[in-house]
């Protein structure tokens, strides 16, 4: 035992002997009690293992230059490129000369070529380096067959060989299809998807583009050989930086500093998960106490104090919490560890050595470990108090419930609503932060709202009434499991409401001027030959209907020009965003786009008449229009001071993929001339899918030349996977929390159950009351937390949807940026609340009622 206690002498007490001795009883007890035991260490384990497991996975696959130095230099002291900037009149430097007659240089160039293999058409990044060659050591690892030998070899990377060049295979490269024989795999060290060629220097790159060469130097390179190098138009990657030197070049790699938001925003993710695990893990520590209430009673009857009956709660805080921290951090680290030695980089493309971060990693351990601790603070708060005769007698043992004052609450709360108005002048993040305040103020006001919620549950039947008075009687451990639904709801309701409101924002300003998966086809380059050839290429993939074939602009030099709509000043709403050029053709076009037959409009159009789906862009009959020059960007030459058409506004299937459609007739007036090379396949008869478009591509350039393939996206699939994702996660937290608050409740409940059952109660009837326990716990969560969600979620939608309103806009009068004067976009999920508010606390009780025993033992009651 603790304390040892002798006739007319106080126990005697010293605090690390006192505190051993509770963490051995709380081992004991953790082993006793392992369903409990587990539950708590996967609340506090499994977020610290998540996090670990992600630092780790993080740190490694982000290759430092450091790391990924010897990919890019080799064995050699330094890499040098042409850079391209000398001084004028002067060629670039020579490097043997530069660094003198005892250093040793070999070529390596880098640059892309044309690849026409097995699979069709593709570009790939090309180095021409001898792989042989000792300096080229850690570059790449052959994984299969051998290096290149002569001027006709080649290796490829993994990505290449699987589609268009496996070895054994002569696939042709360059513009001047020269072919090549392919005699081995290679594999970047760290980017082990990339699509690469490497053959020997002057095979690959015609005309020394790229020039490039490895250095090995007898002498350490100094920062006085960097600048010699630069003056003489050479980029220099060396792996160090010099000593002594001052200056900084492309060898010297310094690291960025952090962005206050940026660590705003992982605080704010650590303090809620923290708050989190504290209390969905508090109704488990309270299990525990109330399981063990006799032996704390025992403890507080031999002499030990309050304080020291709080040590041996707060001491299974420790054992468990720290247990399952240590657990989370070996099993985070064993696993990342793991994934680095099977390269799992490769699924995201980088792979890099084995890299812990110490610092972040041990600080989650201990947020896992201190937030097993904090959540046995209430409980163990609770049970120092309780009333230690009545235990001792078989009676229940009442703690000394305290109402609480709802001062401090309202005041913190208050305090947050404050701050997030004000944050509302920032950003979303900033915003977010201001709103914890607020939360944390309605968990302290959990207690005051249960015991309201009580009073107005008197109109209920007698078994959900019986359910909220011992809620309301108990408020030490309902309102704790309160708290975690109210956080769980609160947290969930303000990503739905950023999501669907984020998303009708980009529904309403997104206007694209084609129908969502229109394939466009598009080559104004191209002679007649080649296009022919487009053609063909494109009816093949379209064999039930032909493709429409449609008018690319061209200015007077034969370039291409993209005509855009321009907003007209007056009521046109703010933030439209018109996505792509308008299409110009005939009545094939007109049809495509509208998606509906219109005698009027087409009419209209055959008269010449540009027809547009949106109102808001025609003024006097006219639609304006803004024209660019798509190779450069400038506006071209020969065309009106303020070019547009005459316009008759029509009514298309889909006002969203339809803004306006011009004739080709209208293209005179423009100063500009037609040339057929747009070609579009209509998405009702086929919709290409990623390959079958990469496919289309390879096969238009091995055949036509180079033609620009696209395919109008759209707005996807909505918001509802994601709010489904949401309503699970509230839902897996919520009813964490109330199930174990829950059975303590049908616990406590036990001397009630069994009047009940000797008064004649039905089964049904106890279940029902264990049930409303559940309910009640999840309905006041869920009712408080939502309303808190909605109105953080439009404060955190106010920075970035509000219209006028963009983030980067510089302070005014002082620090405070402007106030925005228009509300933003806003779009309540209904149906996501209700199923939240409604659907939430059903589950809960239909879940505590299916699991709740109703066969009760009568025994004799202690008075």
């Amino acid at each position: 035992m603790i304390f040892r206690a002798e006739v007319g002498r106080r126990p005697s007490f010293t605090f690390p002997a006192a505190f051993r001795a509770a963490l051995r009883i709380s081992r004991r007890d953790a082993l006793r009690a392992r369903g409990r035991s587990v539950l708590i260490v996967v609340m506090v384990g499994l977020p610290v293992l998540v996090i670990t497991l992600a630092l780790v996975l993080a740190e490694t696959a982000d290759v430092t230059p450091d790391e990924e130095l010897t990919s890019r230099i080799g064995a050699a002291d330094l890499w040098i490129r042409e850079s391209g900037w000398t001084r004028p009149g002067r060629p670039p430097g020579d490097p043997a000369a530069l660094l003198g007659p005892d250093a040793r240089i070999i070529p390596f160039n880098t640059g892309g070529a044309d690849l026409w293999g097995t699979g069709g058409y593709d570009r790939a990044a090309v180095r021409e380096l001898d792989l042989r060659d000792p300096l080229t050591r850690g570059t790449y690892r052959l994984l299969r067959g051998r290096l290149p030998a002569g001027p006709g070899e080649i290796a490829v990377t993994p990505r290449v060989a699987e589609r268009e060049a496996p070895p054994g295979t002569t696939p042709v490269v360059t513009r001047q299809r020269r072919p090549v024989r392919v005699v081995g795999v290679v594999e970047h060290p760290h980017r082990p998807d990339s699509r690469e060629i490497v053959g020997l220097p002057g095979t690959l790159l015609p005309g020394g583009s790229g020039t490039g060469w490895l250095a090995d130097t007898p002498k350490p390179v100094t920062m006085a050989d960097v600048r010699r190098l630069r003056e003489a138009g050479l980029t220099v990657h060396a792996p160090v930086i010099p000593e002594g030197s001052e200056d900084l070049d492309e060898c010297c790699f310094v690291s960025g500093v952090h962005d206050p938001e940026e660590v705003a925003g992982v605080a704010l993710i650590v303090v809620m998960g923290v708050l989190e695990v504290v209390l969905l893990a508090g109704p488990a520590f309270a299990v525990g106490a109330w399981r063990r209430r006799r032996e704390l009673a025992l403890v507080a009857a031999q002499g030990g104090s309050p304080g020291q009956v709080r040590m041996v709660l707060l001491a299974d805080g420790a054992v468990l919490g720290g247990g399952a921290a240590l657990l989370g951090l070996a099993l985070g680290v064993g696993l990342g560890a793991l994934s680095a030695a099977l390269e799992a980089g490769r699924l995201i493309g980088r792979v890099g050595p084995l890299d812990i971060p110490w610092v972040p990693v041990l600080a989650v351990a201990a947020l896992g470990a201190a937030s097993g601790v904090a959540a046995a603070v209430l409980p163990a708060v609770r049970a120092a108090r309780q009333d230690v005769a009545a235990v001792l007698a078989g009676r229940r043992g009442r703690a000394r419930s305290r109402a609480g004052h709802p001062l401090p609450g309202l005041v913190l709360l208050l305090a947050g609503a404050a701050a997030t108005v004000l944050a509302i002048r920032f950003r979303t993040t900033w915003v977010l932060v201001a709103a914890v305040p607020a939360q944390l103020g309605l968990i302290a006001l959990a207690p005051s709202l249960v015991r309201g919620a009580a009073v107005a549950a008197k109109a209920l039947p007698l078994p959900l009434r019986l359910a909220a008075r011992d809620a309301a009687r108990n408020r030490g451990r309902t309102a704790w499991a309160v708290a975690a639904v109210m956080t769980a709801t609160t947290a969930c309701t303000v990503a739905a409401v950023m999501t669907g409101s984020g998303f009708a924002a980009r529904s309403a300003a997104y206007h694209a001027a084609l129908p969502e998966g229109t394939t466009t086809i598009i080559g104004p380059s191209l002679d007649d030959t080649r296009w022919a050839r487009a053609r063909e290429v494109a009816g093949r993939g379209s064999p039930g209907t032909p493709p429409i074939e449609a008018v690319a602009p061209l200015n007077v030099r034969g370039a291409h020009v993209e005509i855009a709509t321009r907003i007209p000043s007056g009521d046109a709403p703010y933030g439209r965003y018109y996505h792509g050029g308008l299409p110009v053709g005939d009545g094939r076009l007109l049809a495509l786009v509208q998606g509906r037959e219109d005698p009027v409009a087409a009419a209209a159009f055959a008269a010449g008449r540009a027809v547009v789906f949106d109102p808001d862009l025609v003024r006097d009959g006219r639609l304006r229009l803004r024209l660019t020059v798509r190779s450069s960007g400038g506006r071209p030459r020969g065309i009106p001071a303020d070019p547009a058409v005459p316009a008759v506004v029509a009514r298309a299937a889909d006002s969203r993929y339809a803004v306006a459609v011009l004739p080709t007739s209208a293209l005179s007036a423009l100063g500009l001339k037609p040339a057929a090379r747009v070609l579009y396949l209509d998405p009702a008869d086929h919709r290409l899918g990623p390959a079958e478009r990469t496919r289309l591509e390879r096969e238009l350039a091995a055949t036509a030349g180079r033609a620009e393939v696209t395919v109008q996206g759209g707005l996807g699939r909505g918001v509802l996977p994601k709010l489904a994702l949401l309503l699970a996660a509230a839902a897996v937290l919520a009813l964490g929390g109330t199930l174990a608050a829950t059975g303590l409740a049908a616990a406590d409940l036990r001397p009630d159950l069994a009047t009940m059952a000797a008064a004649g109660a039905r089964p049904g009837t106890r279940r029902l009351v264990v049930a409303g326990q559940a309910g009640f716990i999840t309905a006041l969560g869920t009712l408080t937390g939502a309303p808190q969600g909605v109105a953080i979620g439009i404060a955190a939608l106010w920075p970035v949807l509000a219209p006028g309103r963009t983030v980067s806009m510089p302070p005014h009068r002082g620090w405070l940026p402007p106030f925005p004067t228009e509300p933003p976009v806003v779009a309540v999920p209904w149906l996501f609340l209700a199923a939240l508010v409604v659907g939430l606390p059903l589950l809960a009780a239909l879940v505590a009622g299916a699991f709740t025993r109703t066969r009760v033992t009568l025994t004799r009651r202690v008075t």
